[in-house]
């Protein structure tokens, strides 16, 4: 049973119907699936903390005891009522995804204990996830598709949140702080608990644009950051131009090129620990990227090769070299360098 319209979600997760046995909850945004999962969790047992009403297994668990899951499914509740085994999928790994489906067809079909819940939460699975097959085939299984939020949902989210505390915003405010807000909903909710107590809790204001610049600042309109982003993006005009506007801004060449070597760096360690084994998104977020950039940054990594970053860090390093010792304008080497990298990332297809 997929579940897809909010309606139909909330129904659900708000009075799980009596004949499922199971529910896979999950998609890119982590903190959707997070929040369902916990709200399900409560519904399923009154003490969802309780390790004697409830198990918790990761991956971590699954490698080094493939069994203890089906144990777990098969296992009584100590206190009696529902017992609960949430599982929550972190990698990108088969391994889990298979042991997960494995022990999935046996519960709804009713070889396990029949009482017992299974709450799986996992990432953006593909559809060759074995896992995924299974849960959408099977009557007695609910399977939950988290999508990033779209600006209606985050304004709901954000009048819904302040109107508990007590504040609100102008329909004005509400748009540009909206616009300013992360998809991912673990992040908003964090910026608006923090809106919340800037406002004041309980104090009935209602914001206008102007009363949230103190709390947004001012966003510039370019950095060196960027302008390597859109150099490993492909992006040739607006990589040239964030060049310049940083060297207006006294920016040095210098300056530019430490940046895209950064830029580098970050790309080859995101890449590096992903061939070890971690997913992409966790490696992006292990090599220190901001919230903000991480869906370009992933569009570009899974472009990139640590092959070819290796034919470029020499470019970088005489570019750097460049800068220090010729005499020519270090603003226009760094740019030469720039469009130099944005041309290979569109022969990579970006």
């Amino acid at each position: 049973m997929i579940l897809s319209r909010r309606p139909d979600i909330e129904r659900f997760i708000g009075r799980p119907d009596a004949g499922i046995r199971a529910a896979l909850i999950y998609g890119r945004d982590t903190g959707v699936v997070r929040e369902r999962g916990q709200q399900l969790a409560a519904k399923v047992t009154a003490r969802p903390d309780d390790p004697f009403d409830a198990a918790l297994l990761n991956d971590s668990d699954m490698d080094g005891d493939p069994g203890r899951l089906e144990g777990e499914l098969a296992a009584q509740s100590m206190m009696g009522g529902r017992r609960l085994v949430r599982l929550k999928l972190t990698s990108e790994k088969s391994g889990p995804d298979k042991l997960a489906a494995e022990a999935l067809t046996r519960h709804v079909a009713g070889e396990l204990n029949p009482e017992a819940f299974f709450l799986i939460e996992a990432g953006a699975l593909g559809k060759e996830s074995a896992l995924r097959k299974v849960c959408e085939k099977s009557p007695a299984c609910a399977v939950i598709p988290c999508y990033e939020d779209e600006p209606g949902d985050i304004a709901r989210l954000v009048r819904d949140s302040l109107s508990q505390d007590g504040v609100g915003l102008t329909a004005d405010a509400l748009a540009v702080f909206v616009a300013r807000m992360p998809k991912e909903r673990g992040v908003a909710r964090q910026e608006i608990e923090r809106l919340a107590l800037f406002l004041g809790p309980g104090s009935g204001l209602t914001a206008t644009p102007k009363d949230l610049e103190a709390f947004l600042g001012v966003e510039p309109e370019a950095s060196l950051s960027d302008a390597a982003a859109d150099a490993f993006g492909g992006r040739l005009a607006q990589a040239q131009q964030g060049l310049r506007r940083a060297a207006q801004e006294g920016e040095a060449g210098p300056a530019a090129v430490r940046a895209i070597g950064n830029y580098l760096s970050r790309l080859r360690r995101t890449l590096t620990l992903a061939k070890s084994g971690a997913g992409l998104q966790e490696a992006a977020k292990a090599s220190g990227v901001f919230w903000k950039s991480e869906r370009e940054f992933l569009r570009q990594a899974r472009s990139w090769t640590l092959a070819e970053l290796d034919r470029l860090q020499p470019d970088v390093l005489a570019a750097d070299r460049a800068c220090k010792t010729t005499g020519s304008p270090d603003h226009l080497i760094a740019e030469r360098l720039a469009l130099q990298i944005a041309g290979r990332a569109r022969r990579l297809g970006l």
